[in-house]
């Protein structure tokens, strides 16, 4: 059997908006949601196979760093959608900047950030 990815863990500031970013983008589903380490709170958001595991820290006020320049850092969450023009329309009517297009082989995809600065490429092989 070939391992496979379950989930990603990432530190949020608002769960709500951070699940219904994901729903409407992708049409990922909440899957759990409970009390978490440190006094925080953690949702799953995903299919049923794979999710992002969305924790908010009781306290927002702890330093954000570029995860880019940390050894072991999240650089971006890749996912393939089947129409990426209407993830893009979504991702613009979220307030959010899709950015660094790119048609390369095997297809097209581009960048944005939400607005906690996680990084998502969005890519469509169809």
């Amino acid at each position: 059997m070939t391992a496979q990815l379950e989930h990603v863990n990432l530190t949020v500031s608002d769960l709500d908006r951070a699940i219904a970013l994901l729903d409407d983008l992708f049409g990922w589903k909440l899957r759990w949601r409970g009390a978490s380490i440190h006094g925080g709170e953690t949702a799953h958001v995903g299919g049923p196979e794979s999710y992002l595991a969305l924790y908010r820290h009781h306290d927002q006020e702890a330093a954000r760093q570029s995860t880019y320049h940390v050894t072991g850092g999240l650089n971006h969450v890749g996912v393939v959608v089947a129409d990426l023009d209407a993830v893009e329309q979504r991702v613009k009517d979220h307030g959010l900047e899709p950015r660094s297009h790119a048609d390369y082989e095997p297809g097209r995809r581009f960048y944005f950030e939400d607005w906690d600065g996680v990084e998502f490429e969005v890519i469509s092989y169809a």
